[in-house]
């Protein structure tokens, strides 16, 4: 058995004092939950830090790494029941705001997420309802994206029945027909929505509410309604010519692809745009077989399309012509033959807190293009919800995401573009709310602690230890199978040392510090791992090294 050395500081070590004198302070030591930053970051709040660290810690507790890994997947689908398809398509707002970026690099969240919502098919892992109990109220759900996938999911766990009413075909939303199968693999995509249909979810595809179903009839017999459109109707250039037979809007390329809609492209296309939307299409070009360039208005700095995806479109060979912007699509015989460019330069600040961009005089080019994609922006198609537009397009709700018609919430794109992960947000807001309200449950809890940041821990605590990234695909390989997966993911050896980077920001993991350092005897440790360290105050002199060495920031002095 291995001796545990208590290590003892001389006396007065933490509060000054003359040699050899003890010093004692009125200030005692006392444990403050923090919120870490990667969840405060995440737009729906996910409990990161509980699930890398419930696989960190996995051993140390008893448990096997495949417990671990179910535990981990419990915790993720309290809020987000689409694991598997997050952890391949968020942006990962929440690795930008870990601490540990300020060490060595961020945690690989991201595909920690990933591995662990594959796990959970691997294994066939089912949704968990919250009850038993079965409720009479109907709520009808408009849009399968993940805004209403969410709404549905959390309702129908809490015991009501849902039936989600869909445009199109098949359920997704822009999950499917708006995100390439090479970044997110549709038999991934199907099983979790499978899994959430399993709860009794029913789906109606083929059903436009507005169109097919006239929104008062759901509300006539809807104890509630979530609206989860998604932003399938692309925004025009502005610019003469783009009426082109040959002109397409991003969203509209994407989903006629992703629907099995053969096109030809011919051999030269542009993309213009920055988000993820236009990276996606010249992606997808690219392996239709046409030499695809991306013309967008300002710097790479400033584009809005998730890193990782840029620096792969540029891998496989397209190329980005930064600083410019579309002036005329010319046309011959009704198609366009390419676009009249100018080069611009970044102005003062916009609304968005970007630079703005502008026309450099005399700087006119042209590039010569088969087939033109307008990927700048997208909106919701509101044809026979027009109710619901707000005078800037997107539909105004309150802090609980209801609208100004009573009992019908809304959410995803049809608020505002945004990420996926914050439509799921927005459908678990909704369903929360539906839920207290319709059961009479005080809406709303405790407000979350404060958020933890980098100097306020101890960093120089924590052994360096370098990130794991993923492989991807050899570009080659890549052409050969269009709908393969690029984006590898982890092994479960890397998730497992990956999850042990986690710093456990502003909560305790058991590193002892504040028992060894402790020279009065007044941190009692745990017999067993896992529960709580404990103060016997009467034994502390208020020396504060239990906090000092605290590298988590978990401890105070008060």
């Amino acid at each position: 058995m291995p001796v545990v050395v208590k290590k003892v500081r001389r006396l007065g070590a933490g509060v000054a004092g003359p040699p050899g004198v003890r010093v004692t302070s009125p200030l005692r030591p006392l444990f403050v939950l923090k919120t870490p930053p990667c969840s405060d970051a995440c737009p729906n709040h996910t409990d990161i830090r509980a699930i890398l660290t419930t696989i960190a810690q996995a051993e140390t507790h008893g448990k096997s790494y495949d417990q671990a890994f179910e535990e981990a997947f419990s915790l993720i689908t309290e809020k987000n029941p689409l694991p598997a398809v997050c952890g391949r398509v968020c942006p990962h707002l929440c690795e930008t705001a870990c601490n540990r970026a300020h060490l060595d690099g961020p945690a690989s969240i991201n595909c920690l997420e990933r591995f662990v919502g594959d796990f959970a098919l691997e294994k066939g892992l089912p949704l968990k309802r919250l009850t038993e109990e079965r409720y009479a109220e109907k709520i009808a759900v408009i849009g399968s994206g993940p805004a209403g996938l969410s709404c549905a999911y959390q309702l129908a766990r809490r015991g009501y029945p849902v039936t989600v009413f869909e445009a199109f075909p098949k359920a997704g939303g822009m999950l499917r027909y708006g995100i390439p199968t090479y970044r997110l693999p549709r038999n991934v995509l199907d099983a979790e929505i499978d899994r959430i249909l399993s709860l009794g979810v029913e789906l109606r595809g083929g059903m436009a509410v507005g169109k097919e179903v006239p929104y008062e009839e759901l509300r006539s017999n809807s104890a509630a309604i979530f609206v989860g459109m998604g932003a399938h109707k692309g925004m025009r250039l502005g610019v003469p010519g783009e009426d082109a037979t040959n002109v397409l809007s991003g969203v509209e390329f994407l989903h006629r692809v992703n629907a099995g809609e053969g096109l030809d492209v011919g051999d030269t296309l542009v993309v213009v745009g920055g988000g993820d939307t236009a990276v996606d299409a010249a992606r997808v070009a690219a392996r239709l077989g046409a030499k695809t360039t991306i013309l967008y208005r300002r710097t790479i700095q400033e584009m809005p399309a998730i890193k990782q995806e840029v620096e792969e479109a540029e891998r496989e060979g397209i190329e980005i012509k930064f600083l410019a912007a579309p002036k005329e699509v010319v046309t011959q015989n009704g198609r366009a033959s390419g676009l009249t460019c100018l080069r611009m330069e970044l102005g003062e600040p916009d609304a968005s807190g970007r630079r703005r961009p502008v026309p450099i005089a005399g700087s006119e080019f042209f590039v010569g293009a088969s087939t033109i994609i307008a990927a700048i922006s997208q909106e919701p198609d509101f044809t026979g919800l027009e109710s619901f537009r707000g005078e800037r397009g997107g539909t105004p709700v309150d802090a609980h995401g209801e609208t100004t018609v009573a009992g019908t919430f809304a959410g995803g794109d049809i608020l505002e573009l945004g990420i996926v992960t914050t439509a799921i947000f927005h459908g678990r807001r909704a369903a929360e709310t539906i839920h207290a309200r319709l059961r009479g449950i005080p809406p709303g809890g405790a407000p979350p602690p404060p958020v933890i940041t980098h100097d306020k821990m101890r960093l120089d605590l924590y052994p360096k230890h370098p990130r794991m990234d993923m492989a991807t695909v050899p570009v080659a390989e890549r052409f050969r199978d269009p709908d393969r997966e690029v984006n590898l993911g982890l092994t479960r050896e890397q998730v497992i040392e990956e999850a042990k980077r986690c710093m456990s920001c502003g909560l305790c993991f058991q590193c002892d510090n504040c028992w060894k350092y402790c020279q009065d005897q007044a941190v009692i440790k745990p017999f067993e791992k896992g529960q709580p360290y404990r103060f016997k105050l009467e034994f502390c002199q208020g020396c504060k090294k239990c906090a000092e060495e605290c590298p988590c920031g978990y401890i105070e002095m008060r």
